[in-house]
């Protein structure tokens, strides 16, 4: 509508402007634990694409042989039963995960938090602590600003374009990537992918941060329907806490009426998401626990007892459950199950893998003719049988055959396949003329392998014509 004659015009704003978080640094028992995992996760990303396996890179998804190789284990397409194990494990560990502790992932070892954490101390360290970032941003553009902020981004985008090239480095033998990097000859989709996941790194880790895990992650939004009140999270113990006030350290709170929360708001500025842990539990919260640590450091000083916030449950927060108690309920039923169902996905992929032959056969008839009469009056069939080797050694086969009675193979059916290579070889297959009435009889060709020995069988069918 229009506004009424002589009236001033006002623009309303639907959407609220991005505010930008300044996590302030913590220390403490639950920021050791993140940075342990931080160090831990990057040095088997980072190292795992440099360390060798006999004559091979250990970890290689070599998309161009179709071959996947897992330090002594090699995968082919014709393995993608494992994938699908490894997506239904990990789905099930997220679901364990999340009923017992919520959203331990998120804060500990998830790449979103992890690199976030890297950045944030990256951009410490140039730019200096929460205060002094926050004020100089506030401030005018000098040379002091500037060159601070080119160190920062120097320093973002070395560590995006590092990650990158290690992310191409599971696709492409690394040693001759970086020398393919060094001499400025990558190929075009090398290129592409370390430019990429750099950007992409460098995006979110530098620049959108809290708003992936709020805004871009399904699992904040699902979360709640794995929750109940026996899942361990971060929370506020606001019994204890309540009435909240500032007040001094040899200050009675009972006389003042006053709860142990001093109202200081350094769980807010400690929060990478920028929530109020006190307002109840909240889909941003990542679980991190640096308000738990920058809190107790507070009741420290006050002379007041830890775990104003900490790692616990509703149930045991209105039922003051004892720690033996509240551990005891988090092994519940759903909880038990969880582990039940995991760990029987678990050992069946394992036992799976172990019992995994060495090598793969195929069969296929011969498409020039069905069947054939030959010198000495044999009926004969001619298969065409594909080897696979899966071993990195070179491997002998020899090939026998069963079904009917006098049934041979007539051609040497021996033959040696190299290192994780694969070959054909015809085999005919010989029937004495009267050996069986016209019709087709199934048949078994078996397969052994030397010098690991081991033995597949496959079907197939011998014709006998009319």
């Amino acid at each position: 509508m229009a506004p009424p004659p002589g009236a001033d015009e006002e623009t309303i704003a639907l959407y609220e402007a991005h505010k930008k978080i300044y996590p302030r640094s913590v220390s403490g028992y639950f920021s050791k634990w993140r940075w342990a995992l931080v160090f831990l996760t990057q040095l088997v990303f980072y190292g795992l694409p440099w360390l060798e396996w006999g004559q091979r890179q250990a970890v290689l998804f070599d998309l161009g042989a179709r071959r996947f190789y897992i330090f002594n284990l090699v995968l082919y397409p014709q393995d993608f039963v494992y994938l699908t194990g490894i997506l239904v494990i990990s789905a099930l560990s997220l679901f364990l995960f999340t009923a017992v502790a919520g959203r331990l992932w998120c804060g500990y070892a998830c790449p979103q938090t992890v690199y976030t954490e890297i950045f944030l101390w990256l951009e410490k360290l140039a730019e200096g602590d929460r205060s002094a970032r926050m004020r100089r941003d506030a401030g005018p553009w000098n040379l002091d600003k500037v060159w601070r902020k080119a160190a920062k981004q120097f320093m973002w985008i070395a560590v995006g374009l590092w990650t990158g090239f290690t992310f191409v480095g599971y696709f492409t033998p690394i040693h001759s990537l970086g020398a393919e990097f060094m001499a400025l000859s990558m190929g075009p989709w090398e290129t592409f992918w370390v430019l990429f996941y750099g950007f992409a790194t460098y995006g979110n880790a530098g620049y959108m941060r809290e708003q992936v895990c709020k805004y871009m992650c399904p699992y904040a939004r699902f979360q709640s329907a794995m929750f109940d009140k026996d899942t361990l999270i971060v929370t506020y113990d606001q019994e204890r806490g309540e009435p909240r006030g500032a007040r001094s350290k040899k200050a009675d709170i009972a006389t003042l009426n006053l709860g142990a929360c001093v109202d200081c708001s350094l769980c807010v500025q400690v929060c990478p998401t920028g929530i109020d842990i006190r307002k109840g539990l909240q889909y941003e919260c990542i679980g991190c626990g640096a308000c738990a640590d920058v809190c107790d450091t507070v009741m420290e000083k006050m002379g007041y007892a830890r775990g104003l916030v900490k790692y616990s449950t509703q149930n045991a927060l209105s039922k003051h459950w004892t720690n033996a108690q509240t551990l005891r309920h988090v092994l519940r039923p759903r909880v038990l199950i969880y582990t039940g169902i995991l760990l029987a996905v678990v050992i069946a992929m394992l036992t799976s893998l172990w019992l995994r032959a060495p090598f793969k056969v195929d069969v296929e008839r011969d498409r020039g003719t069905l069947a054939r009469i030959v010198s000495g009056g044999r009926l004969e069939n001619v298969y065409r049988l594909q080897i696979m080797n899966t071993r990195e050694t070179p491997q002998t086969y020899e090939v026998s055959v069963e079904g009917l009675p006098g049934l041979t193979v007539s051609t040497d059916a021996s033959m040696e396949v190299g290192p994780t290579e694969s070959r054909w070889i015809a085999v005919r297959v010989q029937l004495p003329y009267e050996g069986a009435a016209p019709g087709s009889y199934p048949i078994h060709f078996t397969v052994k392998s030397a010098p690991v020995s081991a033995v597949v069988t496959e079907k197939s069918v011998f014709i006998v014509p009319r």
